[in-house]
C-alpha cells in the first residue's frame, strides 16, 4: 500500500501495474482485430516508462521534431509522422528514420515529396470524413471549417502518385459506434480510394481501456472492414487510452479561505499550468476520498497556485467526510495522460515532480523541477 502523503507534493504518480494492464488490454485488441497499434506522444510521452509500453506497442506517431527527436533516441521502432503543417528548415531533419508520414494538404505534399521519395518514407494524406462525435470544437477536428485534414471534394477521383496510405483523425475518448460510424464515412467519402493505398491510420480518440468501451464490437467493426480490404494495413494511435486512470496528480493543501458559499482549498498545484484540460474541456476531476455535496452539506472548492482570478475548479465542489485541514493530501484522479504534455511554468510557479509508484507498492522519484527549468524557457 502506497502512503501518498510520503510522497513529494506536487507530483505527477504513474502507477505502473496500471499501465501494464492497460497495455494488455492494448495488445490483446491488436491482436485479435490484426491491427497496429502505436502510442500517440501528444498524449503520453513519459518516457522513463517507455521500456514499458514498448514491450506491447510497435512504435509512435509524434507532431512535431522534438517528438519525433524523443521517439527515435527513447522508443525506436516504427515512427509515424503527422503535423499540421510541416516547415521546411526542420523537414529534413525531422523525417531521420520515420516510416510512414501524413500530409495535411496536397500543396504540402507537392512541396515536400521529393525529399520524402529520396528517403523512402511511406506516405499518406490526412482525410476528413466531415463527421466526428466530439462536442466542444476545441477538440473537434472535422467541424465544416477545420484547418486538419483533406475534404473529399478536393481529392478527387485519384490519389496522387506515390501516396501510399489515408489518415483520419475524428475522435476524442470516444466509444467503438464512434468507429464504426467514422469507418462507415471513409467508405462513403474516400472508398474509392481504398484500393490504391496500403495503409489507413485511424489516429487516436479510441478509448479502449475505459471500463465502458465495447471491446467486442470493436474487433467485430475492425474484422468486418478488413473483409472487405484485406490488402490493408490498419493502424491506430491512441494516446489516452495508455495511459488511461494510470496515476494520479499528488498535491497538497495549503491554506483554507472562507467565503459566503463553499470554503476554497488553496492547493500547491495549478489547473491552468498543470490540468490545463480541466479548463479546456471543461471537465471535473474526481478527486481520492472526496463525492459531490448534498444540499447543505459542507462544499469545499479547489483552488490553484497562481495569479490568474480564473485558476480554480468551476465546474463544481468537493464533500470530504473529514473536513480538511492544512497539510492535508489531494489526489487528483487520472492525471498522466494529456497532462506533463501540456503543462507550463505560468507564474513562474514550480512544476510537480515526476515519479512511479512500481508493482510492490514501492515510489521511485523520476525527475524534480527547479529554478534552472523556469529560467531556461525565458531569456
Amino acid at each position: 500500500m502506497t502512503d501518498y502523503s510520503k510522497i513529494p507534493s506536487p507530483c505527477y504518480v504513474l502507477e505502473k501495474k496500471k499501465l501494464i494492464q492497460n497495455l494488455e488490454l492494448i495488445d490483446c485488441v491488436q491482436k485479435r482485430a490484426e491491427i497496429r497499434i502505436i502510442l500517440a506522444l501528444k498524449g503520453f510521452a513519459m518516457f522513463s516508462a517507455f521500456p514499458i509500453v514498448k514491450k506491447y506497442l510497435q512504435g509512435t506517431t509524434a507532431s512535431s521534431l522534438f517528438e519525433a527527436r524523443l521517439a527515435r533516441e527513447e522508443f525506436g521502432g516504427e515512427l509515424h509522422l503527422y503535423c499540421p503543417v510541416y516547415q521546411e528548415n526542420e523537414f529534413q531533419e525531422l523525417i531521420q528514420e520515420a516510416t510512414h508520414i501524413s500530409f495535411n494538404s496536397l500543396r504540402q505534399w507537392e512541396q515536400f515529396k521529393e525529399k520524402i521519395l529520396l528517403n523512402q518514407v511511406s506516405s499518406g494524406l490526412r482525410i476528413n470524413p466531415e463527421y466526428s462525435p466530439v462536442k466542444q470544437e476545441i477538440y473537434n477536428p472535422s467541424s465544416p471549417l477545420s484547418r486538419l485534414g483533406i475534404r473529399a471534394e478536393k481529392l478527387g477521383d485519384k490519389l496522387p502518385e506515390g501516396i501510399e496510405g489515408l489518415h483520419c483523425h475524428n475522435l476524442c475518448e470516444s466509444n467503438s459506434q464512434a468507429l464504426a460510424r467514422t469507418l462507415e464515412q471513409i467508405e462513403a467519402l474516400f472508398g474509392h480510394h481504398l484500393r490504391q493505398i496500403k495503409w489507413l491510420n485511424l489516429g487516436g480518440g479510441h478509448l479502449i481501456t475505459s471500463k465502458s468501451y465495447d471491446i467486442d464490437h470493436l474487433i467485430q467493426v475492425i474484422t468486418s472492414f478488413k473483409t472487405r480490404y484485406p490488402h490493408l494495413d490498419i493502424y491506430m494511435e491512441p494516446g489516452s487510452a495508455v495511459a488511461w486512470e494510470t496515476g494520479v496528480l499528488r498535491a497538497t493543501v495549503l491554506d483554507l479561505i472562507e467565503t459566503s458559499g463553499p470554503i476554497i482549498a488553496m492547493l500547491d498545484v495549478s489547473f491552468t499550468a498543470h490540468m490545463p484540460d480541466c479548463l479546456e474541456m471543461p471537465y471535473k476531476p474526481c478527486i481520492r476520498g472526496a463525492r459531490e455535496p448534498k444540499e447543505a452539506e459542507p462544499k469545499y472548492r479547489m483552488g490553484g497556485l497562481t495569479c490568474l482570478a480564473g485558476d480554480f475548479m468551476g465546474m463544481g465542489d468537493y464533500y470530504f467526510e473529514t473536513p480538511l485541514q492544512v497539510g492535508d493530501t489531494i489526489l487528483f484522479e487520472d492525471m498522466i495522460h494529456y497532462t506533463m504534455v501540456k503543462t507550463s511554468m505560468f507564474n513562474g510557479i514550480k512544476h510537480p515532480a515526476i515519479g512511479i509508484v512500481g508493482s510492490d507498492g514501492s515510489f521511485k522519484l523520476v525527475r524534480e523541477f527547479d529554478y534552472e527549468d523556469y529560467k531556461g524557457r525565458l531569456s
